[in-house]
C-alpha cells in the first residue's frame, strides 16, 4: 500500500513491462485453448489433464511469472494503472433507488432460474436443446447486476462471508 504521501511508482523500463504483460495476458487466455485440447487426436488420459493444466494452472503460473519479469516497480506501477481504470470506469459507491431495485431483480433473476432448472424440462417441452445458452445469459446477467448495484453491494455481499457482521439498517 502507498500512502497519500508517498510519491506514484515511476514507469519501470518499458520492455519488461510489455513482455511482463503479454506473459499476464497469454497467460489468463490459455483456458481458451481447451477447445483446441478437446478435438486433438490425443488419448483421452492426456486431455483432461491438460484441459485442467489449462484452466487451473497455467493462468496463475502466468501470474507468477509476469510479476517475475515486470519486477517490484513494474507490478507496483501496472496495479497503481489499473486501480486507476477500476476506479474511473467501475461501479460507484453510492447508487439511487431505481438502480438499486434494477441491480437487485438482475441479481435474483438468474439465482432462481439456476434454481429452477433442473426441474425446466419437465414442465418446459424444448428447454433441454437451450439449457447452455440459458446458463451463459444468466451468468453473464448475475456479472452485470454486481457492476449495477455498485460498490456498497460488495460490502453487503462480502459482509455475508465474514462471522461477527452485523446487518445495520438506516433510520426513517
Amino acid at each position: 500500500m502507498t500512502s497519500p504521501n508517498s510519491t506514484p511508482p515511476a514507469a519501470p523500463p518499458t520492455g519488461r513491462l510489455v513482455v511482463g504483460g503479454v506473459i499476464f495476458v497469454a497467460g489468463f487466455l490459455a483456458p481458451l485453448l481447451i477447445p483446441l485440447v478437446a478435438v486433438l487426436p490425443l488419448p483421452g488420459g492426456w486431455k483432461a489433464p491438460l484441459s485442467a493444466l489449462l484452466a487451473l494452472g497455467i493462468p496463475e503460473l502466468g501470474m507468477l511469472v509476469a510479476v517475475a519479469v515486470m519486477g517490484k516497480p513494474g507490478f507496483a506501477f501496472l496495479k497503481m494503472r489499473l486501480v486507476r481504470v477500476v476506479r474511473q470506469y467501475g461501479p460507484p459507491a453510492d447508487v439511487g433507488p431505481t438502480r438499486y431495485r434494477v441491480g437487485m431483480v438482475m441479481f435474483a433473476l438468474p439465482l432462481l432460474v439456476a434454481w429452477a432448472t433442473p426441474y425446466a424440462p419437465y414442465v418446459l417441452h424444448g428447454f433441454d436443446p437451450n439449457r447452455l445458452d440459458v446458463a451463459v445469459a444468466g451468468d453473464v446477467l448475475l456479472l452485470a447486476s454486481l457492476i449495477v448495484l455498485g460498490g456498497d453491494f460488495w460490502d453487503k455481499l462480502r459482509s455475508l462471508f465474514v462471522y461477527g457482521s452485523r446487518a445495520q439498517f438506516p433510520v426513517r
